[in-house]
């Protein structure tokens, strides 16, 4: 059984892990760089393009490391899956609380007509710090899934 779900893991942890660190070189600066308007645009479009891949692999390592770290036969193994489900627990929790409700109301907004006081909520420091905590999560995750295999090869 963990011949078939190590890879999975391993899949899921990297997508997701890929898609956040790549938003940290890319995606994320160039909305903190953009006018309200086309900020706007651009944090919209981004957000309706990751989903439901992104929920998908995230919750698909948090199952699939609590099954590793049930089935593993090695106890520092078995301890490195149960890592990588709390970091990718954590980063589900953050998802969920602080970086969704964002990507939602963004959603509802027409950049052409933006609210009188969008400057004053302006969303895009507090999604960028949380966004790059969930990222610096999962690539931790990723990193302790990949010590557990390696010490079960």
């Amino acid at each position: 059984m963990i011949a078939y779900l190590a890879p999975s893991v391993v899949l899921f942890n990297g997508l997701a892990a890929g898609v956040l660190f790549g938003t940290q070189l890319g995606g994320w600066p160039l909305l903190a760089a953009l006018p309200a308007d086309r900020y706007v645009h651009a944090h919209a479009f981004f957000a309706t393009r990751y989903d439901p891949a992104m929920p998908l692999c995230l919750l698909g390592t948090l199952a699939g490391d609590i099954w590793l770290a049930v089935l593993a036969p090695d106890g520092a193994a078995s301890a490195l899956f149960v890592l990588g489900a709390v970091l990718a627990a954590c980063t589900v929790v953050i998802s969920l609380t602080q970086n969704v409700p964002v990507n939602k109301w963004i959603q509802t907004l027409d950049p052409d007509n933006l609210p009188q006081d969008f400057a004053a909520r302006d969303p895009r420091r507090r999604w960028g710090a949380w966004n790059q905590r969930r990222s610096t999560l999962t690539v931790a995750a990723l990193l302790a899934n990949c010590a557990a295999l390696a010490l079960l090869l």
